[in-house]
């Protein structure tokens, strides 16, 4: 009897995936969840013209999307002051972050990212063999110069940033993370995540020129635009770097419907202003419920609010499991230090009042379990 033989690489490699989705968790609980606060979406949901411009997309499903993306990357240009040639679409950051790696690392190949940065990240690297190089979280934010002394060291192909950060929700001034890149080694280049960047301070975004080989920017439509199952990520760089992607990348990977939605979205400015202001109202409230409990929750330029739970990663998890099981849907980080903390997406009012309701009783499990 045969089967496929697989190559060395992928025989090493466990069959997992990143992160336990919600709908795997309900269907182990066998119920679903009462608020779901885990996934940093957006419950606001998205632009409404948005929805309208997805339904009409709907009739023509049939046919397959733009492979070039034009429409879409013609108006992401324009809104970043760009060429068209500095901009490509893809499925999410995370199929984006896919294709990068595929073109960039190979066996044995170094990359450098912070331990407990977003896992996806590692995860292609090693689906490719590279190798990977970590440096710890300073005060529950990425270093980047710690990152890029790191690369240096290790001859390191690519680095990866994350700002704002996820899982913490801290972030640099972009000034501050152009000014570290003057330490950046020859012929690395620096991933810069900024999919929470609409959610943060003026002066976030680092003022990086579009040009500049050194540099890809990484950017979403899943966390403020409100449209994570849409699946649609952009990435800014130099055109000769973009223009690679179209060796390795799904060319009917975006669908008509997604296309159109991204395209109405980035067109309304007071939907997205109107979002922003909710997440910055929800953090205040998870913030609120975090210090009625005695907890302290992390400053956040993101759509989520990280809180300190006071103790280390057992206790924290045993708060996290308690609140799973009241079927309020959250994460915690991976790694030590910052495994003391859950990490809590924005969410309606009565999400969050089921969070503040089910709180009390899980630090009261935690701590008899822990005791």
């Amino acid at each position: 009897m045969t089967g496929p033989r697989y190559t060395p690489l992928a025989q090493s490699l466990p069959a997992t995936v990143p992160f336990v989705g919600p709908e795997t968790q309900e269907r182990q609980r066998g119920a679903p969840f009462g608020a779901r606060l885990g996934a940093n979406e957006s419950v606001f949901g998205p632009s409404p013209q948005a929805i309208d411009a997805m339904a009409q997309a709907a009739s023509e499903i049939w046919m397959y999307g733009d492979p070039e993306n034009h429409d879409l990357r013609d108006a992401l240009a324009k809104h970043h002051g760009v060429m068209p040639e500095n901009i490509v679409v893809g499925e999410g950051i995370d199929g984006l972050l896919g294709y990068l790696i595929r073109l960039l690392v190979g066996p044995k190949d170094t990359v450098v990212t912070s331990d407990g940065a977003y896992p996806t990240f590692n995860y292609h690297v090693a689906g490719f063999g590279g190798v990977l190089h970590k440096v710890p979280y300073s005060g529950d934010h990425e270093d980047p110069t710690a990152l890029f002394a790191k690369a240096a060291e290790v001859g390191a192909k690519l680095v990866y940033l994350a700002n704002p950060d996820n899982p913490m929700g801290s972030w640099h001034l972009g000034a501050d993370i152009v000014n570290a890149m003057k330490e950046l080694p020859e012929n690395c280049l620096l991933v810069l995540d900024e999919a929470y960047v609409e959610c943060a301070p003026e002066g976030t975004a680092a003022p990086v020129d579009a040009n500049d080989p050194r540099v890809i920017r990484m950017r979403t439509f899943s966390k403020v635009y409100g449209m994570a199952g849409a699946r649609v990520g952009y990435a800014i760089g130099a055109p000769d770097l973009i223009s690679a992607f179209n060796k390795v990348r799904n060319h009917f990977g975006m669908n008509r419907a997604a296309q159109a939605g991204a395209l109405a979205a980035l067109q309304d400015a007071d939907w997205l202003s109107h979002v922003q202001n909710r997440i910055a109202d929800a953090r205040e409230r998870i913030g609120a419920i975090a210090r009625d409990n005695g907890l302290q929750p992390l400053p956040s330029a993101t759509n989520f609010v990280a809180i300190d739970c006071g103790h280390n990663g057992d206790f924290a998890k045993a708060v996290l499991d308690s609140l799973v099981e009241q079927g309020i849907f959250v994460r915690m980080p991976f790694a030590a230090p910052q495994n003391r903390c859950i990490r809590v997406s924005c969410g309606e009012a009565a999400d969050l009042d089921a969070f503040a309701a089910a709180l009390p009783k899980a630090l009261a499990a935690a701590r008899a379990q822990t005791a």
